[in-house]
């Protein structure tokens, strides 16, 4: 009797497994200094750190060498080269590792059945229902083997059911062999013994107040009930419990979906008054680059739009570094604008569009970033999710 309830249960959870989600992620390793080693490979195994050149600029992205110093990211560059004076310091380039970016996303695109693109350098896979034609861990192997040789640049991947768990395996991969995968099942056993500041959502100060309240493993998170951490952090405390205990219901976003936001206006009199032209222009940019970091988004192509008074349209696009921030989006809208509009003729439409888009918060990609803009940033984005998205507006735009 009890031989014949066991083989029903194995069977049943040899078929609910096809059931279970499948969810690889996949992260370029240290990308902007592999990046950079790509075509200077005297950088190889030399601390080396991209960041700005400007007084305040923090770190970007450092090697393993010089994380073996202290150095982090999000570290001022200062303080970096004071605890690694020899460290190699390159200022980076964004339209060089948005290219590099593109050719991953592309070789992904092509094997990948449906999948994600979460940042510049990260992917989420949905390899769900794949397992009866392709084992997916295989699959996952060869397409990161092809992505290294077709492009150069180191990738590790983790395997899991959701993509929480998938994320963390990707950071247990890159400090062993470049691959981790979990088994269905096995996700709060895999999860008990890392910190809790690897779960994804996890910052300074929540990882200092679980600390405080005697959590500083995951296998402490497990052992608190959902509403004790409920009590402490909110809704947060809700979504901290259960990626502890590896659930994440939170689905793959395809990439093919996120298309572009958009602002225009027609004027009630055609104008070339060029102080309007450019407070509307500041302003549709302080409006959509709110909404891109309200729905954590980062956007890299800029579409300037005028139609003259004649009904002729012309529109002037392109590339920028991923990005949700004003003043980049401003400076890079008007100099578009001054481009585009050389006719002197009075304009009767005017428009600005952002597209081609990452999921994903804002990561300190421009090197000339300090902590003290980033702050300032999350703070007037308070104000605006509080009191509406016109609470507080740049001078320059009324």
């Amino acid at each position: 009797m009890h031989t014949k309830i066991l083989k029903n249960l194995v069977f049943l959870r040899s078929h609910l497994r096809f059931m279970l989600s499948s969810v690889v992620h996949m992260d370029l390793d240290t990308f902007f200094v592999s990046a950079e080693r790509l075509r200077d490979d005297t950088l190889k195994n030399r601390p080396v750190i991209i960041g700005g050149s400007a007084g305040r600029a923090v770190v970007s992205c450092c090697s393993k060498e010089a994380r073996q110093f202290g150095v982090h990211s999000a570290m001022p560059v200062k303080e970096a080269l004071r605890l690694c004076p020899h460290a190699i310091v390159r200022k980076g380039d964004t339209d060089y590792y948005g290219t590099l970016s593109r050719t991953v996303t592309e070789i992904i695109a092509e094997a990948a059945p449906l999948f994600e693109k979460a940042s510049i350098d990260e992917h989420y896979l949905d390899m769900t229902g794949m397992d009866k034609f392709h084992d997916a861990v295989k699959w996952s192997h060869a397409l990161r083997q092809r992505i290294t040789f077709e492009t150069g640049l180191p990738i590790s991947f983790g395997l899991a059911i959701n993509k929480t768990v998938a994320k963390i395996a990707t950071g247990v991969a890159k400090k062993k062999v470049g691959e981790w995968v979990v088994a269905a099942g096995d996700e709060k056993v895999f999860l008990a013994p890392l910190s809790v500041k690897t779960i994804p959502g996890v910052g300074p100060e929540t990882f200092a107040k679980l600390c405080k309240m005697g959590t500083p493993r995951i296998m402490n998170l497990q052992l608190l009930s959902c509403e004790l951490l409920q009590a402490a952090f909110g809704k947060a405390g809700v979504t901290v419990w259960e990626k502890a205990n590896g659930i994440d219901n939170s689905p793959i976003i395809p990439y093919q979906e996120q298309k572009s936001i958009s602002r225009f206006t027609t004027f009630e009199q055609d104008t070339t008054d060029m102080n309007l032209l450019k407070k509307t222009i500041i302003s549709f940019v302080t409006e959509l680059s709110f909404e891109l970091r309200s729905q954590q988004r980062l956007a890299s192509c800029l579409t300037i739009s005028i139609r003259y008074s004649n009904w002729d349209t012309h529109s002037r696009q392109c590339r920028i570094p991923y990005n949700n921030f004003d003043d980049v989006f401003i400076k890079t809208a008007l100099e578009q604008f001054e481009k585009l509009y050389d006719r002197r003729m009075l304009i009767r439409m005017l428009g600005l569009k952002l597209s081609d888009f990452v999921t994903g918060g804002y990561q300190i990609n421009l090197f000339e970033d300090n902590n003290e803009k980033i702050e300032l940033y999350r703070a007037v984005d308070t104000i605006r999710t509080r009191f509406g998205a016109l609470s507080i507006v740049k001078a320059v735009s009324l």
